[in-house]
């Protein structure tokens, strides 16, 4: 049986910054994941926005991790060459009570450190003349990244400070010991592994994987839900230069516009609760796309929407409540020394991504 320090369970952006950061701290790492390569999950089906950290509860995880993680985020692509760009984004009201609210959403976002500027309607359309609101905030620190570039890099860094990766290796057991876990490892070359520690970063699957563990105390074990987001993308090109935001609705920010790194945009993600995993868009979704969009573009043309692709939020929090905030477990939670689950890692998971690696690794 082979011995290994450290195992991170999940190749996605936040397990691969997980592994960058314990490999370079110069701990032995193995990465594990159960598909074919890294960030098929939800690291690829998102709006690849860096976000300002505008909307999380004052001293949560997500609103501290987020506006940590944005510049560390801003930084690592500049040195690293990461396609990125900082360009704004503005929230958007449409209507008075919509308006009323941007005052409480720019005091949230003072209170986590972020500022945003409130504009008049006449202000805001001077900066995209398309734009139909009764006022809007901006908020500059807010960007775009390519975020398969951004995991690419973070595998190379973890590679080259001797992280080892298996793909195609799900995780099918866990036995705690004294000295660690003993994992049983499937796929086509099933293994088994010993690791003193386990970072459960799993995404969606982050609740079984911790279920897998025997020694797991299951009243800790989190519920997983599943809240879908359907992304359209846009058959002409949308005149805009900066991301447009909706005033949030319940268990996400409304159905926004988001640019690619050519300028291209699409519009999600909407919410869309299931009971088992589905990536398929139904394109008769777009007839409340549309109205929605117009709210704040009113010149979208009929038929300028078609299905880009969807993803799904790891929630664990039902849809009454929808808001939640991230949950790092360790041995405080749980009792189970070296064991770090990491939980309902949805947005700002990329923005958060570096910054959480760093939680992790000080949790150790």
């Amino acid at each position: 049986m082979d011995k290994v320090e450290c195992v991170v369970v999940g190749a996605g952006v936040v397990g691969l910054a997980v592994a960058r950061r314990l490999a370079q701290a110069g701990r032995e790492v193995v990465v594990l994941e159960a598909a074919e390569t890294i960030g098929t999950v939800t690291s690829s089906r998102n709006s690849e926005v860096i976000h300002a950290g505008i909307y999380y509860a004052h001293g949560s995880l997500m609103a501290l991790l987020c506006v940590e993680g944005r510049e560390a985020l801003y930084a690592y692509c500049r040195d690293h060459g990461i396609a990125h760009r900082n360009c704004g984004k503005l929230i958007v009201a449409t209507t008075a009570e919509d308006r009323a609210r941007l005052a409480a959403i720019r005091a949230r976002a003072a209170a986590n450190g972020v500022t945003l500027e409130l504009l008049s309607a006449a202000e805001a359309t001077r900066l995209e003349p398309a734009l139909a609101c009764t006022g809007a905030l901006l908020s500059p620190a807010t960007g775009i990244i390519d975020s398969h570039a951004y995991m690419l890099a973070l595998r190379g860094d973890a590679e080259n400070a001797g992280a080892v990766f298996a793909f195609r290796a799900p995780l099918e057991r866990v036995r705690a010991t004294a000295d660690g876990f003993i994992l049983e490892v499937g796929g086509a070359e099933p293994t088994t592994l010993a690791s003193a520690v386990l970072i459960n970063a799993a995404g969606l699957a982050a609740p079984a994987v911790a279920r897998a563990i025997d020694a797991m105390p299951r009243d800790r074990i989190p519920t997983a839900y599943l809240a879908k987001g359907n992304y359209f993308s846009c058959t002409m090109r949308a005149p805009f230069s900066r991301l447009i935001y909706p005033v949030p609705e319940p268990g996400g920010l409304g159905v926004h516009l988001t640019l690619d790194m050519a300028g291209q945009a699409r519009f999600g993600p909407d919410v869309e609760w299931i009971e088992a995993i589905d990536y398929n868009v139904d394109p008769a979704r777009a007839e409340k796309f549309y109205p929605a969009i117009r709210r704040y573009w009113p010149e979208l043309p009929d038929g300028a929407l078609e299905p880009a692709y969807a993803g799904i939020r790891p929630k664990v929090v039902p849809p009454a409540i929808a808001v939640q905030d991230f949950v790092v477990q360790t041995a405080h939670t749980h009792g189970l020394a070296g064991l770090v689950n990491l939980f309902g890692i949805e947005s700002p998971g990329l923005t958060a991504s570096l910054a959480l690696a760093d939680h992790v690794a000080e949790a150790l």
